[in-house]
């Protein structure tokens, strides 16, 4: 055996997996979803992250950018890159939040809320493709080691708030 030929051998027993496979197999999994969701978006001049922020805005808003950065993956902690563009696009405004007249709210444009029901079809059907791709306990086990895995983590807490109550 050279070198360069990967090992079979099971890490703790687990069989089927080589040692140092699973970051690879997690990022891997991660890429592929993004580049089919890119497909998906390239009709509405999207990225993923995008696609992510219009949706909680539809979801939460109007909200603060601290608020936003509180229940997105794509950028945690500050958005604002991202919100920029969209706002220039036309897609997120920005005004006084109405609690607090200090801080500014986004909320979703007339132009922002249109996109919301074509958005939300590429998000369901992409999960349901997921969902299709695993059986019932594949994906129950599956769901639970990375919430598992994600626990007490900064991402993890962003997941917690977004969907904790839902699941």
């Amino acid at each position: 055996m050279t070198d360069a030929e990967p090992t079979t051998a099971a890490p703790d027993g687990v069989p089927g997996l080589a040692p140092l496979e699973l970051r690879y197999l997690v990022l891997a999994a991660q890429r592929e979803g993004n580049r089919a969701l890119g497909r998906r978006l390239e009709p509405f001049g999207l990225t993923s992250s995008q696609f992510e922020i219009v949706l909680v805005l539809a979801e939460y808003g109007p909200i603060t950018l601290k608020e936003l950065g509180e229940l997105i993956v794509c950028e945690v902690g500050s958005p604002s890159r991202i919100v920029d563009t969209l706002v220039r696009r036309g897609f997120v405004e920005r005004s006084t939040h109405a609690s607090d007249r200090r801080a500014v709210a986004l909320q979703l444009t007339v132009a922002g809320k249109a996109l919301v029901p074509q958005l939300r079809e590429i998000e369901r059907s992409t999960d349901e493709r997921a969902r299709a791709e695993l059986d019932h306990a594949d994906l129950t086990g599956l769901a639970n080691a990375l919430r598992q895995y994600l626990d007490g983590s900064e991402y993890g807490q962003v997941l917690d708030r977004r969907f904790g109550a839902g699941r």
